[in-house]
């Protein structure tokens, strides 16, 4: 069986951003705390009614995304821990991730954070710029995403920040400059995304003015690149840099095509199972949830893949990752023989987007540089 990793949805913020298509809700009122305890006894019994798919696996890596989860109170999240270990066997050297928006970090919840079990904190800050923080509708500022990243630092060996860029007004020096207030922290593991307008979000029905053009962001990426690979980070996947040692554990189980349980509101899962590999999702709108909780409802949809998706899903996640995989990965986490795909691959390997080492499934730089058309060819026919 593939590793197994956990995945927990927190799906309320503070303040939902203009350009955020994840499922993700303004908190207009917690209850008093009651919000928080049930959507902590949901995620439980969700796992509880999953626990058989998953009987006698162990848990490398958990991740509580959002949303906001650094919203959750400490006492919370450590109860919500402190069950996931007591009914699932966790590894010896598990990575623990909470994600965390600046505005929201105290630095007393982060100990009681870091005591509770969470190995790594992931920080949304996106920019240190006050201005451009605002045209993108972040609730913090610079100088709270500097304190926020000053008080992780000090209390996690392993953070991550998330840095965006071609955000509107944007020049390439301003950009560079957010890089360079990351890279003097000591931080080790840097996450930085293009700024994309998204369907169904504010941004869609308002656009932004006066994005970079399309020159414009090449620039910025060909310079945020060469700045970070200068500064010792390695780009280990299409958005990801780290120094050796600091990558997400976490997310590479999920690029290797492992398996992972998905809890909370509108999560995602995969897992292998006898009948094939099974794709879930969980009911999408929080109320819908949290009220399928006390009849065991939890699955909003669920499909065995088919035999002929697999190898685009497949190659959809490991291509992403500069080093790939070996090539064996491939008939280990799908149950299809390798040369099922034996005419992309060397198509692939002739138009030189994909290294020519049989051993491994891994795209060479003009590969990574046109991965969607690489991806293309593992289309399965319609």
């Amino acid at each position: 069986m593939p590793p197994l990793a956990l995945y927990a949805h927190f799906p309320w913020c503070a303040r939902k951003c203009p350009y955020c298509d994840f499922n993700s809700h303004t908190l207009r009122d917690d209850g008093g705390g009651a919000l928080f305890k049930a959507w902590r006894a949901a995620i439980l019994a969700d796992l509880e009614t999953a626990l058989p798919q998953i009987a006698g696996r162990s848990v490398g890596s958990v991740f509580i995304g959002g949303g906001t989860p650094s919203l959750l109170p400490a006492d919370e999240l450590e109860k919500l821990l402190d069950a996931l270990r007591s009914r699932l066997p966790f590894e010896p050297e598990i990575e623990i991730t909470l994600e965390a928006n600046p505005g929201t970090v105290e630095v007393s919840r982060l100990r009681d954070n870091r005591a509770a079990g969470v190995t790594r904190l992931s920080l949304g800050i996106q920019s240190f710029d006050d201005g451009l923080l605002a045209r993108i509708g972040r609730i913090h500022n610079g100088r709270e995403a500097r304190q926020a990243l000053e008080a992780a630092l000090a209390r996690f060996d392993r953070v991550n920040v998330d840095l965006m860029y071609a955000l509107p007004e944007q020049s390439s020096a301003q950009a560079l400059n957010d890089l360079e207030i990351a890279i003097a922290s000591g931080v080790r593991h840097l996450s930085c995304y293009c700024l994309t307008v998204e369907p169904n979000t504010p941004f869609a029905d308002n656009p932004p003015r006066d994005l970079p053009d399309e020159d414009a962001v090449a620039d910025m990426e060909e310079a945020i690149r060469a700045r970070l690979a200068g500064a010792g980070f390695r780009r280990y996947e299409v958005s990801a840099f780290a120094h050796a040692g600091h990558e997400c554990r976490h997310n590479l189980n999920y690029w290797q095509f492992g398996d992972y349980l998905g809890l909370g509101p509108g999560a995602h899962g995969k897992l292998t199972t006898s009948g094939g590999i099974m794709r879930e999702m969980r009911h999408k709108h929080p109320a819908r949830y949290l009220e399928g909780a006390a009849r065991r409802d939890f699955i909003q949809e669920k499909h065995v893949v088919g035999a002929k998706d697999l190898p685009f899903e497949f190659m959809m996640n490991a291509l992403r990752l500069t080093d790939g995989v070996p090539a064996a990965f491939f008939a280990e986490r799908t149950g299809l023989p390798l040369e099922m795909v034996a005419p992309q691959l060397e198509r692939a390997r002739r138009a030189g987007l994909l290294d020519p080492a049989q051993e491994l499934l891994r795209p060479t730089p003009q590969g990574m540089q046109f991965l969607n058309e690489l991806l293309q060819w593992f289309l399965a026919e319609r």
